[in-house]
């Protein structure tokens, strides 16, 4: 049985699942008539429009904040039953101290803390001055640099940083979903 489908609708399959997807519907091996110079078209229409995302919406470097090595800090009941669970999942122990009720895990590209009974909630964590292996990075953002941009900005943080120090130092804030953001920086300050 022979289905017509609109062209319409042919296109939108090409240009969405390509020539495979609309091959599918049509029931046949062969793709439809102008199948390949709708994809193409399609596909430059794409290339076209990532160029004029990527263009407008990237910050420039005055509005860049480098804050640092990302990871998420987990509220856990139980610090050896969450360890074991994410060692299922392929993450391994990388720094803490288990005693503390504290334990940072990494994967090949994820970071999260694991702790338990220090935060109330789950939090995004920064920390300024360090790479994903926790060493000393020559070139940051200071988090008092972080925090006087931040308030310059319009984004008041819950606690700060006491601006005269030079050691390490976090501030935190809220985002506008009640989310807490800690930018924790654990090295001094670049002199």
């Amino acid at each position: 049985m022979s289905r017509t489908i609109p062209a319409a609708v042919l296109s939108f399959l090409v240009g969405v699942g390509g020539m495979h997807a609309a091959s599918l519907v049509s029931g046949s091996d062969r793709p439809p008539p102008d199948a390949k110079a709708t994809e193409d078209a399609q596909k430059e229409k794409d290339k076209q429009k990532d160029k004029e995302h990527t263009m407008k919406d990237e910050p420039k470097e005055a509005d860049r904040l480098r804050l640092g090595n990302f990871s998420v800090s987990l509220t856990v009941r139980d610090l050896a039953a969450s360890r074991a669970f994410y060692e299922k999942l392929g993450f391994k122990a990388f720094g803490g101290d288990e005693a503390q009720n504290w334990l940072i895990m990494q994967n090949e590209s994820a970071t999260i803390g694991l702790f338990q009974g220090m935060f109330p909630k789950n939090m995004l964590t920064f920390n300024p001055g360090w790479d994903r292996r926790a060493k000393a990075l020559d070139e940051f953002d200071d988090v008092r640099e972080i925090q006087s941009e931040l308030i310059a900005r319009g984004v008041a943080p819950m606690q700060r940083v006491d601006e005269a120090s030079t050691g390490p130092g976090s501030i935190m804030v809220i985002d506008p979903d009640g989310n807490p953001i800690l930018i924790d920086q654990h090295v001094p300050k670049r002199q």
